[in-house]
């Protein structure tokens, strides 16, 4: 990635990938941007680049305390509304960004009502779910469902504002496509957020944001400016051999916990103190360790990683993904492991290579199986299921 000066107040970056040439202007954040955000390549066919969140916990280790860090500075950009407030993470990517962010819009809001709710690519239940398309993504079907529980639904049901989360937003296809069906199911919605790190919709395509969802929106973003992207002249699905990263069936049971986020959360989650207490005695101090979400399940992993974290531990989180990324620019490491899910689709984890951390803690949701074991004996790690936030077993490995 070669950089540019500006005379202006924006900045300039360029990259050439191996699936074309990247361009992008930025307005906002450039001073932050080699702390905040990578760019990497993607075997995908309709989108070959990946703005790569380096504050996620996704596709780049990250401290605990620096990903709270930035949920609330996001948290603190939502607008005062009136009546409940809907908090809606993108899947699978911005699960645990859309989470933090809401539990920090608690913290900051005290007695005040919210309610966070994920999109998935799994059915929990048989309740009524609302499904859309993400169509730039690697696995475009995913749906939301309605919560079970009378408060819950009722809080969807009365909302008044939507905060939209996602890592970044470019096109904001999905945004309009997602707030359109929530507004179907909920009239008396009359706002709408839209909460993300990297907003690269261009300044004409966010002064619109209004116009286009046709109620007052307004754009929360730490990194802010437009792109270009030039596709290579090559057949990016054939010559990168790019696997499909979605097989989908609804009423499929793919070991899914409602209780994490699917069906609805008003409040807070807890984190595992007395494990947290047990693991911090158990590993060495100055141990370098990672703590390591699946797929969807990430939030519980980074709260994990946080209270080992305040106890002295030198602790990044991060999570497996199915996201197909090539092994370039931000991305130096490329591990793949069976899909703990049950779909036979290739899970990766980036930028981790066995034996880099001392103690490798993976926290999942789905009950032991083989990929997960598979997974524990390429890094030497330790299984964690989460049963519910305080009802978490470890799982023998040998």
């Amino acid at each position: 990635m070669n950089a540019r000066s500006d005379p202006g107040l924006s900045a300039k970056r360029s990259a050439e990938l191996p699936t074309g040439r990247l361009d992008v202007t930025l307005t906002k954040g450039a001073h932050e941007l080699d702390e905040l955000l990578g760019f990497a390549a993607r075997a995908n066919a309709r989108r070959g680049f990946l703005f790569l969140s380096k504050v996620l916990g996704k596709h780049w280790p990250v401290k605990p305390s620096a990903m709270l860090a930035v949920h609330e500075r996001l948290a603190a950009d939502v607008p005062a509304s009136e009546g409940p407030v809907l908090f809606i993470a993108m899947a699978e990517t911005a699960i645990g960004l859309g989470q933090g962010v809401f539990e920090a819009w608690l913290r900051a809001n005290p007695g005040r009502e919210a309610l966070f709710v994920h999109t998935t690519r799994y059915r929990v239940g048989s309740g009524d779910i609302i499904e859309f398309e993400e169509a730039h993504s690697h696995a475009p079907r995913q749906f939301l469902h309605m919560p079970e529980g009378e408060h819950e639904r009722g809080l969807l049901l009365g909302a008044r504002s939507i905060v939209l989360v996602d890592d970044e937003a470019s096109t904001g296809n999905t945004f309009v496509n997602l707030a359109a069906a929530c507004r179907r199911l909920n009239p008396s919605i009359e706002r709408v957020h839209l909460s993300v790190i990297v907003n690269f919709m261009g300044a004409a395509a966010t002064d619109g944001l209004t116009a286009r969802f046709g109620i007052p929106t307004t754009m929360g973003a730490l990194i802010e400016g437009e792109y270009r992207f030039a596709a290579a002249d090559i057949p990016v699905a054939a010559v990168l051999n790019a696997a499909p990263a979605q097989r989908f069936d609804a009423q499929a049971e793919r070991g899914a916990n409602p209780g994490f986020g699917r069906l609805g959360l008003a409040r807070l989650l807890r984190a595992p103190e007395t494990l947290a207490a047990r693991l911090a005695q158990e590993i060495a101090q100055g141990a370098k360790v990672l703590v390591l979400g699946t797929g969807e399940f990430m939030h519980a992993s980074t709260l994990l990683g946080a209270a080992l974290e305040a106890r002295g531990l030198d602790v990044v989180v991060q999570s497996t993904t199915r996201s197909p990324i090539l092994t370039w620019g931000a991305v130096s490491h490329a591990l793949t492991f069976p899909d703990n899910y049950g779909e036979g689709i290739a899970n990766y984890l980036y930028n981790v290579a066995p034996g880099q951390y001392d103690a490798v803690l993976v926290c999942h949701e789905t009950p032991p199986n083989a990929a997960l074991l598979d997974a524990a004996h390429q890094l030497g790690a330790r299984l964690f299921h989460y049963q519910t936030e305080d009802h978490v077993e470890e799982v023998p490995v040998r």
